[in-house]
């Protein structure tokens, strides 16, 4: 299945952000490319929630962050090893597998270390000056049995795990007992591995060794096993030659011994841009991501972490990356469709970006779909005109371009119902002053600026009139400033627009000097400044404001 390419309008989303994102999907679906899902980063509103219960539109799920984690990018289907495994079985995962490290885990799944092929390899890379550890596994007899596929004579304890010494019998008789003394190996932990030396065989059971191993296959006299089960010496044939039985046997160490216990372990919460910086001096072959009872749920390796993120997102009705979902920055953009000033977004490779000086995004999707000879479906044509409607106050905003009136008579018979009757909808729909509480007002339709080295937002509500405006002026007030302590931002501004008269109030959270230098007309000592004829963010504010923090040479 594709993983799907979810659509978003900016944070605190509009009617115009949502019903693009939702429209955008559909164009999509029409044209056959399935994988684009609608989503929003932030909440709905009372004019939003009118106009998708008119057009019976369940509203896009939410997604508050698509930073790459390691939950995104970590492999679930580990392969582990335990204590107990046998270094012939780490080898074999190691081998079919292409992995350079393998977990150590216990029977719950918690993380006890971690081996890997370097240590493996440096347990069986031959050390002549250490001729008694190239001899000593760690290991019981039953492991070996396995390891070999060995024929079993005689065994005795053979789930006992064991420091054993492995020997060939390959020297004469006279000098096999004494060589073996010398070397310090006692008897009963010696593993020893002859061929048909009916001599060597018969010291081994004198000397009581653990384990007797007769090498290729070869028949066993019935007097030496009868001879092994009465001097309780295990005995098994090997279907190796003697230099392979020894290795393999050495292959059945238990990997115990071999476990780096100090491994590094991280969250599928954790973020991989921090995680890139955690790991940068590190050459770990493996690394572990756990839960929160240090159970492993995930690894990964650099190279892994390294990859670019699957992650696809595309954007509606803003192009910057300070409106844009969060994390936004760190996975891949497909496209973006907006009618505001060109941001600051880079991508790796061309995208499609159209950006047209429209009156809405929604205009945008609904020439697309016409230019495609494709009819939206009645909802869909619906939500294109409520999105219109609501960005250019039913063509009454200096955004409006001819191309929304043809855009409404064309979706209107479509979607069954008159323009003027659903701006009434969409503008009756409750006032955003009454209906939601300061905070929610200043964050419903706020959208945060760069200008150079300048951060500051500019929220804008519609009213019928100002009057629910002035009844909670002062929490209104106390409510931005708060908002811009908190994004420790140069200034916000609250632009409250009357739908029926076409003039807006400005409410300023900044310092005196940018009060002092905006000179649009004051109430009284206030901080707010009445905006005559002023009803566009987008193409009246915005400007403006760059033209002032220019003229105050801030930037």
């Amino acid at each position: 299945m594709t993983d799907p390419i979810y659509i978003f309008g900016h944070k605190n989303p509009d009617a115009d952000a949502i019903c693009s994102a939702l429209a955008y999907e559909a164009y999509k679906h029409a044209i056959g490319q399935t994988q684009y899902v609608a989503a929003r980063c932030g909440n709905s509103n009372a004019r939003i929630d009118a106009i998708l219960e008119r057009f019976q539109t369940p509203l896009p799920r939410f997604i508050g962050d698509v930073t790459p984690r390691l939950g995104n990018i970590m492999q679930t289907e580990a392969l582990t090893v335990t204590r107990q495994s046998t270094c012939a079985e780490a080898l074999e995962l190691i081998d079919k597998y292409d992995v350079r490290a393998l977990p150590v885990v216990d029977e719950n799944g918690h993380i006890e270390g971690l081996v890997s092929i370097f240590q493996l390899g440096e347990f069986f890379i031959p050390k002549p000056r250490e001729p008694r550890s190239m001899r000593r596994v760690h290991t019981s007899v039953k492991s070996i049995i396995d390891s070999l596929n060995a024929t079993v004579l005689h065994s005795d304890h053979q789930d006992d795990l064991e420091e054993l010494y492995v020997r060939i019998g390959a020297m004469d008789i006279r000098s096999f007992g004494s060589h073996h003394k010398e070397n310090g190996l006692p008897s009963d932990r010696s593993i020893i591995i002859v061929g048909d030396r009916w001599d060597i065989q018969e010291r081994c059971l004198q000397l009581g060794v653990r384990l007797l191993v007769i090498t290729g296959a070869l028949e066993v006299d019935e007097d030496v096993i009868a001879r092994a089960k009465e001097r309780n010496v295990s005995l098994i044939v090997s279907p190796y030659d003697s230099a392979t039985t020894s290795w393999i046997i050495r292959t059945a160490t238990h990997i115990d011994g071999l476990i780096d216990p100090e491994v590094s372990c991280f969250s599928a919460e954790d973020r991989i841009s921090s995680v890139k910086r955690r790991i940068a001096n590190n050459n770990d072959p493996l690394y572990l991501v756990v839960n929160d009872h240090k159970q492993l749920i995930g690894v990964f390796s650099k190279s892994d972490i390294l990859r670019p993120s699957h992650t696809k997102i595309a954007l509606v009705d803003h192009n910057e990356l300070g409106q844009a979902v969060n994390g936004a920055g760190e996975v891949q953009i497909t496209e973006i469709l907006d009618h505001h000033r060109l941001g600051n977004i880079p991508t790796e490779q061309p995208i499609l970006f159209i950006n047209r000086p429209v009156g809405s995004t929604c205009s945008i999707v609904a020439d697309m779909f016409r230019a495609q000879s494709l009819t939206p479906a009645p909802n869909i044509a619906g939500i294109l005109m409520a999105g219109i409607i609501s960005d250019t106050l039913l063509l009454n905003s200096p955004t409006t371009t001819p191309l929304e009136g043809e855009l409404l008579d064309w979706l209107a018979p479509i979607a069954g119902i008159d323009p003027k009757a659903l701006a009434d909808l969409i503008f009756t729909a409750g006032s955003v002053v009454i209906n939601s509480e300061p905070e929610q007002v200043i964050s419903s339709d706020c959208k945060i600026y760069s200008e150079g080295e300048l951060r500051f937002s500019v929220s804008q509500i519609e009213e019928l009139g100002f009057d629910n405006f002035w009844k909670n002026e002062d929490a209104l007030d106390n409510a931005l400033e708060a908002y811009r302590a908190k994004e420790e931002l140069y200034f916000s501004f609250l632009l409250v627009t009357d739908i029926n008269t076409q003039d807006s109030l400005l409410v300023v959270a900044g310092n005196e000097e940018l009060k002092a230098a905006i000179n649009y007309p004051q109430r009284g000592q206030s901080n707010i400044y009445e905006l005559k004829s002023i009803v566009s963010r987008k193409k009246q504010l915005i400007p403006y404001i760059s033209s002032l923090l220019k003229t105050m040479g801030v930037v």
